[in-house]
């Protein structure tokens, strides 16, 4: 039995039934829904979630991703920092990374005023963080492997010389 075929048919779309499911794989319905408890027991399946497409509804939704820099000190590690960091609502994905800079946040509010106010009065002042860089998001063309938007291709004005 392929866990990571099941795996690959539930990130496609997580409303296929057993059947969708065990047909894709080529395995019966009882395979396919072993596997599926097997993995939620073992945390690898965490949730199902819906796609958002946050431009098409009327109600304001602010994104921002934001770089972090951080020092470490003997007692406080990456994970210390990572699990404060996470605690927050706000904060809807943080990701330890290579490059430039320690950690890449993901934070949504209701407005640019509430995300600005919990970078600088919750994340920034935590002592080991000692820069945020804050990208805000204007639009979103794919989220989680999904392409995004009204389906039109181009949107610009023909022009011929």
């Amino acid at each position: 039995m392929s866990e990571r075929e099941v795996l690959a048919a539930l990130r496609e779309n997580a409303r296929y039934s057993t059947a969708d499911v065990a047909r894709m794989t080529g395995l019966s319905e009882s395979e396919v829904e072993a596997a599926i408890e097997d993995l939620e027991a073992e945390g690898v399946i965490r949730g199902y979630r819906p796609v958002v497409d946050w431009d098409r509804l009327a109600d304001e939704r602010v994104r921002a991703e934001v770089e972090l820099n951080v020092v470490l000190d003997r007692e406080t590690g990456y994970a210390d920092i990572a699990e404060r960091l996470a605690s927050f609502p706000q904060v809807t994905a943080l990701r330890l990374v290579s490059g430039d800079y320690d950690f890449d946040m993901e934070v949504e509010g209701d407005s640019l005023g509430e995300v600005s106010r919990f970078i600088s009065e919750k994340v920034a002042p935590v002592p080991e963080i000692t820069q945020t860089v804050t990208h805000y998001v204007m639009t979103s063309y794919k989220e989680h492997g999904l392409e995004l938007g009204d389906g039109d291709d181009d949107d610009r004005l023909s022009y011929s010389p």
